[in-house]
């Protein structure tokens, strides 16, 4: 047994079953056993692979992305431009060479990186070396003022709670230790959950055998985003992956070396991940004051900021280079890659406007 699954014995030992919330803080942020302090995580090497580590295309896009949003602002000086769990910082590195191209942008710019991991922020450091960095824990302690918020794969890995419905009511899954096979498990709460109130409306009358994921963290990021940009201007760009309306059924999954095993084995050697519930995120969005655009699916979006353009333009004469970008395009942007199942957001000030990529048109209410 590996030294966080005895951690996890343990404090089921002392204080009962564990929220999955819970388990999943522990298995991917314990400071010296979690996923993100021992694992080298990123790239195809690594346990999964993301736009910014597909082609740099991506992370270009998105550079000239916040440079149009920062001129619908009114190109306020300083504006900051954060980044939620920038990975090994390849996107921020990319943004900030494209970024150049909008006069001006670069020098209002002040970034701010939100990373609790140690370890990926020393790779940040490395990949960023040269530019001026701030590193946040959260993002209440990101200065006041105008902001453009990336997130591109980080709401996805945000601890969940699982409820599922019995005859008695809702009831939220734990997870337990079972000594007889020696292995985590899930097992019923005996009474109700106050996570409940999150339960998206469309489950009101959900038949029992009904399981729905729910992320009060998700939650409550769009709801902190919303509120900031309202109060203090500002838009932010949320990319990831899920279904554009709220679904029932259990997503939550482990992925070590690209494979994925069961969540609750070996925890602390994979990443535990499961899919956005963009709905329940822009209607928390909404409440706090903001407008919500999208979700739109990442290819649709990446093709109205221009990657097909862009695509032709780095594949030039050499036939390996073209080829080795033709591919890059197909998986960031075909259906049967991350063109559909990944999608984007944007939460933004009232008076701004439906950022690029996104028309005018906003996500209508529920």
């Amino acid at each position: 047994m590996g030294d966080l699954a005895e951690h996890l014995r343990r404090l089921i030992a002392l204080k009962g079953p564990v929220s999955l919330a819970d388990y999943m803080s522990e298995a991917l942020w314990h400071p010296t056993a979690g996923y993100y302090a021992t694992s080298r995580v990123l790239g195809e090497a690594g346990d999964y692979v993301t736009g910014p580590e597909i082609s740099q295309m991506f992370g270009e896009l998105i550079g000239l992305w916040c440079g149009v949003a920062w001129q619908s602002m009114g190109s306020p000086r300083p504006v900051r431009l954060v980044e939620l769990g920038p990975g090994r910082g390849l996107m921020m590195a990319d943004l900030l060479r494209a970024a150049r191209f909008v006069p001006g942008f670069l020098d209002a710019a002040r970034v701010h990186l939100l990373e609790a991991s140690e370890t990926l922020r020393s790779l940040q450091r490395e990949r960023l070396a040269g530019a001026e960095v701030s590193w946040h824990e959260t993002l209440a302690s990101v200065p006041d003022g105008p902001a453009i918020v990336l997130g591109n794969e980080f709401l996805d890995a945000l601890p969940i709670l699982m409820l599922e419905r019995t005859r008695s009511g809702w009831r939220e899954r734990l997870v337990d230790w079972d000594a007889a096979h020696e292995r985590f498990r899930f097992v019923l709460a005996a009474g109700p959950s106050g996570a409940e109130a999150l339960l998206p409306p469309a489950f009101a009358r959900a038949e029992p055998g009904t399981v729905v994921e729910i992320s009060p963290a998700a939650i409550g990021y769009a709801a902190a985003l919303a509120e900031r940009v309202v109060t203090q201007g500002g838009v932010a760009l949320l990319i990831d992956y899920g279904p554009a309306e709220s679904t029932a059924g259990t997503t939550l999954q482990a992925l070590h070396r690209h494979r994925r095993h069961d969540p609750l084995e070996a925890p602390g050697t994979a990443d535990l991940t499961a899919h956005v519930d963009f709905a329940t995120l822009a209607r928390a969005a909404r409440e706090a004051g903001a407008s919500v655009y999208g979700p739109v699916p990442q290819g649709v979006f990446l093709t109205r900021l221009g990657i097909r353009e862009r695509a032709d333009r780095l594949q030039g004469a050499d036939g390996e280079k073209a080829r080795a970008v033709r591919l890059a395009l197909g998986r960031l942007i075909d259906a049967s890659e991350m063109g559909t199942l990944f999608k984007a957001m944007a939460i933004a000030a009232p008076a701004l406007g439906a950022p690029a990529g996104f028309e005018a048109q906003e996500r209508p209410a529920p």
